[in-house]
């Protein structure tokens, strides 16, 4: 914006920088398309969601030792360089007690 005054006038002129103006006006436009498509998220739509499943494949114990819970494989503890105790614990999923399976989309673990 420039404003300027001339001799002789008795106002002031001011000129504004209409393609400064229709850049912002893209701009803007343009912000809110990404913040709807953020917002929205269509492309998570149709696929499976964090902590949920779609077969007993994608579900595993949710502690390294002892484990009473099941969790997605997006969500699997890391358990590297972790020891246990090797003796069977009543109604956990220890030496085949139960296992993990996919119920409703939720991983649940499932006791024999």
């Amino acid at each position: 914006m420039k404003i300027t005054r001339k001799r002789g006038l008795k106002e002031v002129k001011i000129e504004h920088n209409r393609a400064l103006f229709w850049i912002i006006i893209v701009l803007l436009i343009a912000l809110g398309i990404v913040v709807c498509m953020i917002i929205r998220k269509p492309w998570l739509d149709n696929s499976i969601k964090v902590g949920e499943c779609g077969s007993d494949n994608d579900c595993v114990l949710a502690s390294c030792c002892h484990a009473v819970n099941c969790v997605a494989s997006a969500n699997a503890p890391v358990c590297d360089g972790i020891m246990c105790s090797q003796e069977c614990q009543p109604e956990t999923l220890d030496c085949l007690q139960g296992s993990c399976k996919c119920i409703d989309n939720k991983c649940e673990a499932v006791l024999a």
